[in-house]
């Protein structure tokens, strides 16, 4: 892979069977996206943007072409060693939050770390901060059904973050959040990944989410229609 490259993908293509023939979700997919990008697949359902998420997430394997991320050949990889990939180097942000109702905040953050098998002192440390990053410091005690809906989404990103991953990958994050709560989250993701230089790759036909994106892949069909990237006050890139 390329120096400073994330994720590329090469003739990516997924297919699933229907009835007795196939539904090509992605037809020949060829991006690169690299370290610290804020970037988005825009497209409506059906474009293919949540199955390429799941492949470079390696949560579903490519029928055929090539899939790296983070050095690692997505369609190589044996299920404990997906596993391994996303446990140490990936975090999920879902719109469906996916927290444990019966468990506090501080247990729903502190979860991927003790997958890492990371002590009690540095497990405190670190969710604390996670935390601190999304202004939920105050929430430790709470659980997940005392909370609104943007606060378990904060909730999520910081589960996501604590161990601060070199990627982050969003599936329409903000589709169960009103407007005010939808730009702090963002804010929050935006500030995130500029101070810890994480990677942020989302799925959305979110125009809330759009508008704060720096990169914009358009899917049609399983294909990239158009690949924008935002330019700063100065014209550059």
């Amino acid at each position: 892979m390329e120096n400073g490259l994330v994720i590329e993908t090469k003739k990516l293509v997924k297919k699933f069977p229907v009835g007795k023939g196939e539904f090509i979700a992605l037809n020949g997919i060829d991006l690169k996206i690299g370290k610290g990008e804020f970037a988005g697949l825009i497209g409506p359902s059906g474009s293919g943007k949540t199955t390429l998420l799941n492949i470079i997430g390696s949560l579903d394997m490519p029928s055929s072409g090539e899939a790296v991320v983070l050095d690692r050949p997505v369609s190589t990889l044996s299920s404990r060693e997906a596993a391994s990939l996303r446990k140490e180097s990936i975090g999920f942000i879902f719109q469906s939050y996916n927290l444990l109702a019966v468990h506090t905040v501080f247990e729903n953050v502190e979860f991927p770390l003790l997958l890492l098998n990371y002590n009690s002192a540095d497990r405190r440390k670190m969710v604390n901060d996670a935390l601190s990053w999304v202004g939920l410091s105050d929430k430790t005690r709470s659980k997940p059904p005392q909370l609104s809906g943007g606060e378990c989404q904060r909730v999520a990103i910081a589960r996501a973050m604590v161990k601060k991953p070199s990627l982050v990958l969003a599936d329409e994050p903000t589709a169960n959040l009103d407007a005010a709560n939808s730009h702090n989250i963002l804010t929050t993701m935006e500030t995130l990944n500029r101070e810890l230089g994480t990677t942020f790759l989302f799925a959305t036909h979110d125009e809330k989410v759009i508008s704060y994106l720096k990169r914009k892949i358009f899917l049609v069909d399983g294909r990239i229609d158009r690949d924008e990237v935002k330019q700063n006050q100065n014209g550059e890139k």
